[in-house]
């Protein structure tokens, strides 16, 4: 088995409140820390240039960070896109389809990101993965489930015959939690670059500025993100 080193670690980073939040996660653990993200034609690509300004933040206000963070790796993943119509994908409206599940599901998403992030980690020499899915407060999308990831990080270490390991810190936290987390990590001046510059909102949209952060503030991910952070206001921030 390829040992892979354990004090370096590969955040999937999509530019999102989750990942801008478990990237000074991984940074405060970990000796050396890359960034990948994911062009998949995605309705909100807006959330690509936020992954450059959250990191922007991070390293002017954060520069025992900034010296622990490496490359950043964009993947062009656009073939997600053409396997089929989503909300997350078209312009096409966002609802609960006949299984329950809302129509910004992209099937098979999560599970390709982990596959190209152990690719890259792979030939990096990075090996623990970090990445911000959640099943306490989400949207009901199946690979963000715990059994899930565990399944596919099997996949990556027999595939690869590595010694790859998988961080979820939000796994178990809701996103008022989260909120308080960015607080411990990194101070009120933390939450006030995740809050700025993150990006969360299904539609796109970077306008409107709430108490929140910027989006339509419709949609199901602006009204996820809108009650953490009134939960997390309300309970006196940490």
């Amino acid at each position: 088995m390829r040992k892979l080193a354990t004090d370096r670690a590969l955040v999937l980073f999509s530019g999102g409140q989750d990942s801008s939040i478990i990237l000074p996660w991984a940074l405060s653990r970990f000796a050396h820390v890359e960034t990948i993200g994911f062009d998949y034609g995605q309705r909100h690509a807006v959330e690509l240039g936020a992954r450059q300004a959250v990191k922007r933040a991070i390293c002017d206000a954060f520069p025992d960070w900034a010296a622990k963070l490496g490359d950043d790796t964009l993947v062009d993943a656009a073939g997600l896109r053409d396997l089929g119509e989503t909300a997350m994908t078209h312009e096409t409206e966002i609802v609960l389809s006949d299984d329950g599940l809302p129509s910004t599901f992209v099937p098979g998403r999560n599970l390709v990101f982990l596959s190209l992030a152990g690719g890259l980690a792979y030939r990096r020499n990075l090996g623990v993965l970090v990445a911000g899915m959640c099943e306490t407060d989400f949207s009901g999308y199946p690979d963000c489930r715990q059994d899930a990831l565990n399944a596919q990080l099997d996949a990556l270490r027999l595939g690869m015959d590595a010694n790859f390991s998988l961080e979820t810190p939000l796994m178990r936290i809701d996103k008022a939690e989260s909120w308080r987390l960015a607080e411990r990590l990194g101070g009120t001046k933390l939450v006030e670059i995740v809050n700025e510059h993150s990006h969360t909102c299904y539609v796109g949209i970077r306008g409107a500025r709430h108490a929140w952060g910027y989006g339509c503030g419709e949609c199901p991910a602006c009204e996820l993100r809108a009650r953490g952070w009134a939960e997390y206001i309300a309970s006196g921030q940490s």
